[in-house]
């Protein structure tokens, strides 16, 4: 599989990477109930496939993900390189909440760092990122702190999600920004504007997240399956998997799906596709729930799209 360097760091990442936010599991912001066998069945698939690293955060199933990522780290004998997030944290005393807050403040980062080594088992992790910039008067103080922990040898690199190109500009005064993680699919292509050339500019990885619009451009998601989606699946209210737009955003599906069948591949190789083939990206956040799923998906890293198949996917109007 394709690689390529991270930015600034010495990581050579393969193009699609194994995201771990559904295999949280049921939370206030998860995908449903997951069978954590599934899980690590997923990250063995994804490791043969020649998947080298894993997107997960704290916060995901309230540490869930770490520690099934944890349980599979252990049976492995090559590990992949391990990106997690701080900056949402929950009660520990009330699980029964499945709520998280928002807080960056120095003392917290380092304890969110903590927990997540001890989860996952390692001595170190290779990217440590802010998952969103709030509160965003503590970015500074989160970020100062973070470098402290790189020094200390317990992260490799930093890096930011969500985060604008500003924020990033007072971050990297303080120490070098190693990666951004934007939303960007071909819903939302928001990042092309100022984000995607800044990094590009300024050798700041990009690692996309949602590049299959949270599974809505797979080609599998119809009205029916989203109304049967559990109730803790977040996408049931989400704009994208909603009328009137929902019904938009299927029509780039259909043109989606007819292009792979064309390429002989899964309608969610043709969307993760389209995502790289911008020259700032640097790889893909793909979720693979099952090793089924981490083989539909991970080919996509060395599947390159034609300028004509590219021009069809983004003649589509969404609005």
């Amino acid at each position: 599989m394709e690689t390529r360097r991270l930015g600034n760091s010495d990581m050579d990442i393969s193009r699609v990477g194994l995201g771990a936010w559904a295999i949280g599991g049921s939370w206030r912001w998860g995908w449903g109930e997951q069978d954590d066998k599934e899980s690590i069945a997923a990250i063995r698939r994804a490791a043969e496939l020649g998947v080298n690293w894993i997107d997960t955060a704290a916060v995901y199933g309230l540490g869930h993900s770490e520690s099934v990522i944890g349980a599979a780290l252990k049976e492995m004998p090559q590990k992949p390189y391990i990106f997690t997030k701080c900056g949402l944290r929950w009660k520990e005393t009330d699980n029964d909440a499945r709520e998280a807050y928002s807080i960056l403040k120095a003392k917290s980062v380092r304890e969110e760092a903590e927990n997540s080594l001890k989860r996952l088992g390692v001595d170190y992790i290779d990217l440590y990122q802010i998952h969103w910039p709030n509160p965003k008067t503590e970015i500074e103080e989160a970020w100062a702190e973070m470098a402290k922990l790189r020094e200390e040898g317990k992260v490799r690199f930093i890096g930011v999600s969500n985060h604008t190109v500003a924020q990033m500009e007072k971050l990297n005064a303080i120490a070098p920004v190693t990666s951004l993680q934007p939303p960007y699919n071909l819903l939302n292509r928001n990042a092309e504007s100022a984000l995607l050339p800044f990094c590009k500019e300024h050798n700041i990885g990009v690692i996309v997240y949602s590049p299959m619009g949270s599974g809505l451009l797979t080609g599998k998601m119809t009205p029916d399956r989203i109304k049967s989606l559990p109730d803790d699946d977040w996408r049931k209210q989400d704009f994208n998997c909603t009328e009137p737009q929902l019904s938009r955003n299927l029509k780039l599906v259909e043109t989606i799906k007819v292009i792979a069948d064309k390429r002989g591949v899964p309608a969610a190789q043709i969307a993760i596709a389209w995502t790289l083939k911008h020259p700032a990206v640097t790889a893909a956040i793909v979720g693979m729930r099952s090793g089924r799923q981490a083989d539909e998906t991970a080919l996509a890293a060395d599947l390159v799209l034609s300028d004509d198949e590219t021009a069809q996917l983004e003649s589509i109007k969404l609005n």
